[in-house]
């Protein structure tokens, strides 16, 4: 039960964080101003929410804070010295299986990089048993579940798939893969931004995890127009370095 109250908290602060909310809650902040006679705070209020928006929107921002988070986890080379690989884990993401669509419509962008990925080095290494995460509240299926019926579409052999099912963040995803893999260097596969938080907790929860990023959106040149026009590309990778940001902020303060 508290792991499912920590979840929906943690759900409801990243909602309440994303830009077009913080607008909306700074626009209404304005109407209530607007409202009580406080024209200057009212006309304040509004600049800041109409800024919030448009600069959350422009893919130069969004760029610019999501560069930070890729850019910490280099891709894994090819010629990259290794220890043995005895597992490859992939973190969850969102799915929301439908009657009449496929696995891979199902499984969110994010979720599909990380498999695919996976299934990538499980062929690669092909010794290596393939662990894929991911839980969801009662109602939904979880993410591993998707994970591993692609895989096997793919070619992965059932009898080396781990599904860890019941893990409902990052946090719990990490204390997971720690508890079964123990001090077992492996590759960790999750999206480059959220990799430097992926790699914090497994690291806290005791694990030896080599950072394989992928899914990198932050990246290209930053000298043509729509780059600094407001658009749906820029609102989607600031909101996912806020979320990212606030979460490594919860883990420095120790926060569930």
């Amino acid at each position: 039960m508290q792991r499912l109250v920590t979840y929906f908290i943690k759900q409801i602060v990243g909602v309440l964080a994303t830009p077009m909310v913080l607008g909306l809650l700074i626009a209404l902040l304005g109407a209530v101003c607007r409202g009580r006679n406080w024209p200057r705070a009212a006309r304040w209020s509004f600049t800041i929410a109409i800024a919030v928006v448009c600069l959350s929107a422009s893919g130069l921002v969004g760029s610019a804070l999501l560069r930070p988070l890729e850019d910490k986890y280099p891709a894994l080379r090819e010629d990259q010295p290794l220890p043995e690989i005895r597992y490859i884990v992939v973190l969850g993401s969102g799915y929301t299986p439908h009657d009449g669509i496929p696995v891979t419509a199902a499984l969110d962008p994010d979720g599909l990089v990380r498999i695919v990925e996976g299934v990538r080095l499980a062929r690669r290494f092909d010794t290596a048993r393939l662990l894929v995460s991911g839980g969801a509240p009662p109602g939904n299926t979880p993410p591993a579940f998707g994970y591993a019926m692609l895989a096997r579409s793919l070619g992965i052999d059932g009898t080396s798939l781990i599904v860890l099912s019941d893990a409902l963040d990052t946090r719990q995803e990490a204390r997971a893969v720690a508890s079964l893999v123990g001090a077992t260097p492996f590759l960790l596969v999750t999206s480059a931004y959220h990799m430097p938080r992926a790699m914090q907790l497994m690291q806290l929860a005791g694990a030896r995890p080599i950072a394989v990023p992928t899914g990198q959106r932050a990246y290209g040149s930053m000298l043509n127009a729509r780059a600094w026009l407001p658009g749906s590309g820029g609102l989607s990778r600031t909101e996912l370095a806020l979320h990212e940001y606030v979460g490594l902020a919860a883990s420095a303060i120790g926060l569930p």
